[in-house]
């Protein structure tokens, strides 16, 4: 993998250094990413042969700084946090790509400020909620039953990198703290009135699934596609809830061909 530059941006009136991992030359794509914290994976190398890929840590999940979470309180806050990031990097309307946690934030900056989002990618997002097919919550499952919700492969190597290392205090804080940062903003259930905002959304919008997702079923990718005007949905196989991280090849080409249209 190419190596990300790194930036850190004084936001929140100050209060929060916002870490941002880049890389590439091109037109701007903002990546959002899951509730474990950023991983700079294949998908994003590929992405930044064709555009400029900015990559935000979460507030909190920041090495060395983990307090920064304190500081947004609610959903609404995190938005506008993102906003003023926006503004800082001088994007007027970036694409948006967001996965999972990072797919509900990227749905609701859509929604909230149409025109600041250029086009929008959605990859396995959470944000909705049905009562026949309920999400598992994560932040309290035991590991063992979350690996064939997040990998169809199980003995893929990305497992590493997402799961923390039982063996390992460091990888143990980090994960779970990174579940903490961003659980604060989908606790109890990731259902915080998505639904009711989309009809806002104007970016043309690609959503993508792993077909084998066994934490947000494919039922929901059907699901967002109602919701949001003029979307379509392109299922990923042999992929779960990960699928960056188990198909990069088949979701960077995916975004690259929805971007370049």
């Amino acid at each position: 993998m190419a190596a990300a530059s790194e930036r850190t941006l004084s936001l929140w009136e100050r209060k929060i250094n916002a870490r941002i991992k880049f890389a590439g030359n091109g037109p701007a794509l903002v990546y959002l990413h899951s509730g474990y914290g950023l991983i700079w994976d294949e998908s994003l190398d590929q992405l930044a042969k064709d555009f400029t890929v900015y990559a935000p840590e979460h507030p909190g999940t920041s090495e060395g700084d983990p307090n920064a979470i304190a500081h947004l309180d609610n959903l609404w806050d995190l938005v506008l946090y993102y906003y003023e990031m926006f503004d800082q990097l001088g994007l007027d309307a970036p694409a948006l790509v967001g996965h999972s946690f990072g797919g509900m934030v990227a749905a609701e900056l859509a929604a909230t400020n149409p025109r600041r989002i250029g086009k929008l990618v959605l990859i396995n997002p959470l944000g909705l909620w049905r009562d026949d097919t309920p999400i598992k919550n994560y932040m309290v499952t035991p590991q063992a039953e979350l690996d064939p919700l997040f990998f169809h492969d199980p003995n893929h190597p990305a497992r590493k990198l997402v799961f923390m290392n039982p063996e390992e205090a460091d990888s143990i804080i980090r994960v779970s703290w990174a579940l903490a940062c961003t659980g604060k903003f989908i606790w109890p259930i990731p259902d915080k009135g998505l639904r009711k905002r989309t009809h806002r959304i104007s970016a043309p919008t690609l959503i993508i699934w792993g077909q084998q997702d066994g934490l947000v079923k494919p039922i929901y990718a059907e699901e967002f596609r109602k919701l949001i005007r003029g979307s379509r949905v392109e299922f990923v196989a042999n992929a779960a809830h990960m699928t960056p991280l188990e198909q990069p090849t088949a979701v960077a080409n995916m975004v690259r061909d929805f971007l370049k249209k």
